[in-house]
């Protein structure tokens, strides 16, 4: 039977439920059914068969199924027909993006004019956004990349998908239609970039048109099919307003960051990975005053600074031959002759923490980083390792005593179990004390006010009630903090 004679048989048996089918195909007319029948499944039926056994049972009724087949089957059929129709102007460069989508709509309105199959308003429009999904967007992804609640995707291969929504992670129903459906997906956002994936080069850093993360690892290092993971950065950058009504941050604690940024200290962001120290980069940045030349320096460029005067720079890769790559340390040295008044790097994880603490330490202070560590003192000993990392022969002492000398606050950031992001420590880095580099804490999270029914941390960011030394920084700036932030909480309200 042909997909519209199937499509239109099952549309009789909606309209007629106590009727059957007139319309029968050769190899299934034993199998005729009616909408109320019930059963093994068509697979199991034919299994009974060919075993000559088994007394014919009445199926489940297909009435709904069918028109999805047939649906799915228009959809791949329409695509096909358009990629023969325009696949060459997919790529052309002198069509503007808005272009391009009306020319995709109005040649799919053509395609569909031409089928056979009877369509409702409803499943034309359903089939017109899935077509144009999969010839423009990313398919089955696009509908939860545009979905504002999902923070984050993961795909387990082409069946497996799952989203973040505030903090939690579930299973999508959007699924691929198979591993080359999966890849063609992948290849379409790493080659907007200029990067490649293959057999050769298995795995990739990329990011979306939005600034949004990509990591794709394919076979055969990905053992169940390609895995994708996509954390989606909103398209309207957090503001520290938005951080202190989700409780990531204290209006104490924005007021004394604010005044660190202004008064030109170096500020480290640690945390673990997914803790938010990206989106935390963007707000300490938006800080920085105007009028100052900030270079940002990333592996994949994320971050969104909201000022005019910002140079972007991001590493690139070796080529097929191996040739080519200029990592984030030939950035960072490279900056260096750029004049810049701030340097941000997005994350330090190799031998350029050394040229960074360098940088921190001849004159550009005021520069920004993320480093991933679970505590400031873990921050501390991270960035001795990274430094190590660097290739130089240096003793433990002189490693210890740059970074002492280069970093002035430590800002922790922490997923918690019940899905929030909080800042659980901003720690001032006061110097050396024989072999060790001493901290301070200013602010800490309150763990002591407990969960409630639903799981949520009560607790906030309290201060310490110790005031840093780097205040005498502000008043030496004119900068001026209210009294209130070292303030301690009353007793029975905080710490």
């Amino acid at each position: 039977m042909s997909l519209s004679e199937r499509l239109q048989a099952a549309q009789r048996r909606q309209q007629h439920p106590n009727g059957r089918s007139a319309q029968k195909s050769a190899d299934t007319s034993a199998d005729a059914e009616t909408p109320e029948d019930s059963g093994p499944p068509p697979a199991t039926r034919a299994a009974i068969r060919k075993a000559g056994g088994g007394t014919k049972k009445p199926a489940a009724p297909k009435a709904a199924a069918e028109p999805d087949d047939a649906l799915r089957q228009l959809k791949d059929d329409a695509a096909a027909t358009l990629f023969k129709r325009i696949g060459a102007r997919l790529n052309d460069p002198s069509l503007a993006e808005h272009q391009l989508h009306s020319l995709v709509r109005a040649e799919l309105n053509t395609v569909i004019e031409k089928s056979s199959i009877p369509l409702s308003s409803e499943e034309r429009r359903r089939l017109t956004a899935e077509v144009q999904d999969d010839v423009l967007g990313y398919g089955p992804l696009q509908r939860l990349l545009d979905d504002p609640d999902v923070t984050e995707v993961m795909v387990n291969g082409p069946d497996k998908i799952y989203i973040e929504k505030s903090g939690q992670l579930q299973q999508a129903a959007s699924r691929f239609a198979s591993e080359e459906h999966l890849r063609l997906v992948i290849e379409r956002i790493v080659s907007r970039i200029g990067r490649r994936i293959d057999e050769s080069a298995p795995m990739v850093d990329a990011r979306l048109l939005d600034g949004s993360r990509v990591n794709a690892v394919i076979p055969p290092l990905a053992f169940n099919g390609s895995s994708l993971t996509i954390r989606k950065f909103s398209k309207d950058p957090f503001k520290a307003a938005d951080l202190v009504r989700f409780g990531t941050l204290s209006p104490e604690m924005v007021e004394l960051l604010d005044a660190c940024v202004a008064a030109k200290l170096n500020v480290i962001v640690s945390g673990g990975t997914g803790s938010g120290k990206t989106t935390l980069l963007n707000v300490l940045s938006s800080f920085i005053p105007e009028g100052e030349r900030i270079v940002t320096i990333e592996d994949a460029v994320e971050l969104q600074l909201q000022q005019d005067h910002v140079v972007r720079l991001e590493s690139r890769p070796p080529n097929v031959e191996g040739k080519g790559e200029v990592s984030i340390r030939d950035l960072v040295r490279n900056s260096l002759r750029m004049r810049p008044d701030r340097i941000v790097v997005g994350e330090v994880r190799g031998g350029e923490s050394l040229d960074m603490l360098q940088a921190m330490n001849t004159g550009h202070d005021g520069s920004l980083s993320t480093v991933h560590a679970n505590s400031p003192r873990d921050a501390i000993s991270r960035l001795e390792t990274l430094v190590l990392m660097a290739g130089m022969d240096l003793p433990l002492r002189a490693i210890r005593e740059q970074i002492a000398s280069a970093v002035d606050v430590i800002v922790q950031l922490t997923r918690l179990r019940d899905g929030t992001r909080r800042v659980t420590a901003v720690t001032e880095v006061h110097g050396m004390e024989g072999q060790t580099v001493t901290l301070q804490d200013v602010f800490l999270f309150d763990y002591s006010a407990g969960v409630d029914e639903s799981g949520t941390f009560l607790g906030k960011p309290v201060s310490t009630g110790i005031r840093p030394r780097f205040t005498d920084r502000f008043e030496e700036m004119g900068i001026t903090v209210s009294p209130h932030v070292f303030a301690q909480p009353p007793a029975g309200t905080g710490r």
